[in-house]
């Protein structure tokens, strides 16, 4: 065999190990936890978990299961980021799957895969800019969405405040429909909640004008998910894209905006990025980017 050819088998070889493990990371779904110190001093800590990106499909029962399974962690409150849905068929996949968390607080935007079906997409593309809406991406069934969420008693905080009660605490929320097509209208400034202990914005898309505006709004603490955290990464160096204007180094953790934590010195809000837990039914990889939720615990302020 010349060395070429060695070469050649050894590059598919690698190629083909690269693809099986991406197949397979993409289902190992991973817990994360931060601790976030928001909350007055004197204030017991508040448990809320972040879903994001769930991209559900009715074949996913394995991703079903393990959802289901974080009831059994010991959380006060749920807040999801939207892309809940992956197939027109999936809405009671969803709820199946949110079923046992919807009897604690909660709140929910919607992101574009909540409106539009997925299509099959060239992943390159990505590095030409943020992806945009296609005339023939299929209609969702939002609205059954929107009314079994609501009716587990989970605040809609599309272009809307609310609030919710966890742990002793009141958490004064704001949220905006997903930035990334466009239906994200800021609500007008509000005084905080009464007794509120902090304010928490919401947004599928971590765009930095949705962003900048949750924290001039007195957002301590802004969530958001839409990045799947590059999906596919360079080890030990991170994403190479986030489709929205994000920078690649905020693409999925804690951070501050605009600029260094709180806790580090810096001064405006948190912000955590989730990586999600799904990807694209036609592209089901990921690489070096985990599936996650995460288990983020305010608690005192030093």
């Amino acid at each position: 065999m010349t060395v070429a050819r060695r070469a050649a088998v050894a590059l598919a070889a690698a190629a083909g190990a690269g693809l099986a493990w991406s197949l397979a990371e993409a289902r190992a779904y991973t817990l994360r936890r931060h601790e976030v110190p928001i909350l007055p001093p004197g204030s017991r800590p508040v448990r809320v978990l972040h879903l994001s990106d769930l991209h559900l499909t009715p074949a996913q029962r394995g991703k079903v299961a393990w959802l289901r399974r974080l009831a059994q962690e010991p959380v006060d409150a749920v807040i999801t980021t939207g892309d809940n849905l992956a197939h027109p068929g999936a809405v009671p996949t969803v709820l199946e799957a949110l079923e046992p968390l919807l009897t604690k607080p909660g709140a929910f935007v919607f992101g574009s895969n909540d409106y539009h079906g997925p299509l099959p997409k060239n992943p390159l593309a990505y590095f030409a800019g943020p992806s945009r809406l296609q005339e023939r991406q299929a209609q969702l069934p939002t609205e059954d969405l929107r009314a079994g969420l609501a009716a587990g008693g989970w605040a809609d905080l599309n272009n809307a405040r609310g609030s919710l009660a966890a742990a002793g605490s009141v958490l004064d929320l704001v949220g905006v429909d997903d930035p990334h097509i466009g239906l994200d209208v800021m609500p007008a400034p509000a005084e905080r909640v009464a007794d509120a202990a902090v304010r928490i914005g919401v947004a599928h898309a971590p765009y930095k004008r949705v962003l900048d505006e949750m924290a001039a709004d007195g957002a301590e603490l802004i969530l958001a998910g839409h990045t799947h955290g590059g999906q596919v990464c360079v080890p030990f160096y991170g994403a190479l894209v986030t489709n929205c204007d994000l920078d690649t180094s905020r693409a999925s953790g804690l951070h501050g905006w605009p600029g260094v934590r709180p806790d580090s010195g810096g001064t405006g809000a948190y912000v955590h990025v989730s990586a999600g837990l799904g990807t694209s039914p036609y592209t089901p990889i990921r690489f070096a980017c985990r599936p996650e939720a995460t288990i983020l615990t305010l608690v005192p302020r030093a």
